[in-house]
């Protein structure tokens, strides 16, 4: 049952659900069906983050969250990790709600759930970030993944404070995130990516104009970050989508690449949509099955670098092989 702090704490931090639409935060976005349906995900995070913070029970919360319909199931997982990774940093350091959770129910949505730490990371002062991420040991894809936290904290800058990382194109400061400070600002840059598709409605061609006024070192990860969200959150069909992809140009490998990272979320989490399915298909030119397989076939474990973090070696290999795929489909 909610507890009268936990009342205080979901009215002190949550956003309603008119904060995230896209008119209330001034999006260029004309409503339709499909824009109504990629803002009905932040507002299934708002959910998730408002059962996550005010609470009592974790198992409440877990059963709360297995009501959600399965598409957007995640996203109420990645709203409930951001709440319980905010609550475990105001116990200092003596909390496990994230632990227990990501170690649990939450292991299908693992991609979702490390996004959900890094909309913590941005309500959250720096010097905190340190503890943020819980021991997650024997998990899939653990820690190897955990750069998604990264993405979400950029992504999530990028929603709520627009004219600074959009419109200004502003760079946060490094920060050594799994020992890899050089690499901070691309894991961002991929979540900038990923809000870029929703701040422009899912329309292809704002949304490739858009990564095109970045600077062009920038683009590659913006692109990827792009696929990634047409891929797991739709928002357009086919023919958009194969605008899309020629639009990327230079960097459609790294469209696909987040097109493939995409479709084994969705693989991973049980829950395939057949948008999911199509833009795979568009972007990374292969089915849902094979894209799965494909990051499987190439996933790092260990330290294999010296230069790069071992997601952005993965990443690599993924590119890679899209590329490869790309080409025999030309």
């Amino acid at each position: 049952m909610p507890t009268v702090l936990g009342s205080l704490r979901r009215l002190a931090l949550t956003p309603s659900f008119a904060d995230v639409t896209f008119a209330r935060r001034g999006f260029p976005v004309e409503e339709t069906d499909a824009t109504r349906r990629l803002e009905a995900i932040p507002q299934s995070v708002i959910c998730g983050f408002e059962w996550g913070i005010e609470v009592r029970d974790p198992w409440e919360v877990e059963r709360r969250l297995e009501l959600v319909e399965a598409e957007m199931r995640g996203f109420a997982y990645e709203g409930a990790t951001m709440a319980f990774t905010v609550r475990d940093a105001m116990a200092a350091g003596r909390g496990h709600r994230t632990r227990d959770l990501l170690r649990g129910p939450a292991v299908p949505h693992t991609f979702l759930t490390y996004i959900g730490i890094g909309f913590a990371m941005a309500r959250l002062p720096r010097p905190l970030w340190k503890n943020v991420l819980p021991d997650l040991t024997g998990t899939p894809y653990y820690p190897t993944m955990s750069w998604l936290a990264v993405d979400g904290y950029g992504f999530d800058r990028a929603y709520f404070q627009t004219d600074k990382w959009v419109t200004r194109q502003e760079r946060p400061a490094d920060y050594p995130w799994e020992g890899r400070p050089e690499y901070f600002g691309r894991a961002v840059d991929q979540g900038i990516g990923r809000a870029l598709w929703f701040i422009h409605g899912g329309q292809p061609a704002a949304a490739a104009a858009a990564v095109d006024r970045f600077a062009a070192e920038r683009r590659a990860d913006l692109w990827s970050g792009v696929g990634l969200a047409a891929t797991f959150a739709g928002g357009c069909d086919a023919a958009g989508l194969d605008l899309l992809r020629r639009a990327a140009g230079e960097h459609r490998a790294h469209l696909a690449q987040g097109a493939v990272f995409a479709a084994k979320a969705r693989a991973f989490s049980g829950c395939t949509p057949e948008h999911t399915e199509v833009a795979v298909g568009v972007l990374a030119r292969m089915p849902v099955a094979v894209a799965s397989t494909l990051a499987d076939d190439v996933a790092v474990a260990g330290l294999v670098s010296a230069t790069v973090p071992d997601y952005e070696v993965w990443r690599e290999r993924v590119r890679a092989r899209c590329a490869d795929q790309l080409d025999a489909r030309a």
